[in-house]
């Protein structure tokens, strides 16, 4: 059963504030998801969004999931590599003016979708286009040009390295979104990261309080000390292939 409009806002502020996120609430942002939510729903009956249809499951793994990386990123320039949906992208464009997103897929239908609800929502500091990683990392406009790179189940680690390294800048980082074999992945992908000019890697634990369900969401954290060699990245034929 759909939530009311009134239902909708006492449980997204309810989740927000316990998760330590009620900084990032206010009337125009509460709106803003509530618009989301309603869109969301409506255009997945016509193609495959989301798998989440339950507006308390979005709030929490979707929407309280996506702020809790805004918080972590604070301020900058962010790429969203496979945004797919517009997670994370739009939640955190929602929330924090202070980082400028660039949500890129291989996917047209999904970066329409995306356009849809950037124009929907008002929202200036975001936009999405149409783009297939390993293209876009070779353009001299994208490459090496961001603070931050995102990822939020696109690909095991030795391959996402490889999508995302490139276009962050020296001194920027990594960070992807990860699940339940993250210390695994990582430990696999520890040549890929030292190749792709990647250093410290580490794992952070993000504590989420759900709906009587507490979870963790692991946060692979890769810092960018050194210039991604000119050859990568590869033909994406070749990075699943033959991953570094």
């Amino acid at each position: 059963m759909l939530l009311s409009d009134s239902e909708f806002i006492s449980y997204i502020s309810k989740s927000f504030n316990e998760n330590g996120l009620g900084q990032y609430l206010t009337h125009g942002t509460v709106q803003k998801f509530l618009t989301l939510t309603k869109f969301m729903l409506e255009e997945n009956e016509k193609f495959n969004l989301t798998a989440i249809k339950d507006e308390k499951k979005i709030i929490i793994n979707h929407y309280v999931d996506c702020v809790m990386l805004a918080k972590h990123l604070k301020k900058g320039s962010v790429i969203d590599v496979g945004c797919g949906a517009g997670f994370p992208s739009l939640p955190m464009a929602i929330v924090n003016p202070d980082l400028k997103i660039l949500a890129i897929d291989s996917t047209a239908k999904r970066i329409n979708y995306v356009n849809e609800c950037i124009a929907l929502l008002g929202l200036e500091n975001v936009r999405a286009i149409a783009m297939r990683a390993e293209d876009g990392a070779r353009m001299p406009e994208y490459r090496e040009s961001f603070d931050f790179a995102t990822a939020r189940a696109v690909a095991e680690m030795r391959i996402l390295c490889e999508l995302c390294l490139p276009y962050v800048r020296t001194g920027g980082k990594m960070v992807a979104m990860k699940g339940k074999n993250a210390e695994f992945e990582l430990r696999a992908a520890k040549k890929a990261v030292s190749m792709l000019g990647g250093k410290d890697a580490a794992i952070k634990e993000v504590k989420i309080i759900g709906d009587g369900e507490d979870f963790s969401h692991p946060l692979i954290e890769i810092s960018k000390t050194a210039k991604t060699p000119a050859v990568y990245p590869r033909p994406y034929a070749k990075i699943s292939k033959n991953p570094l």
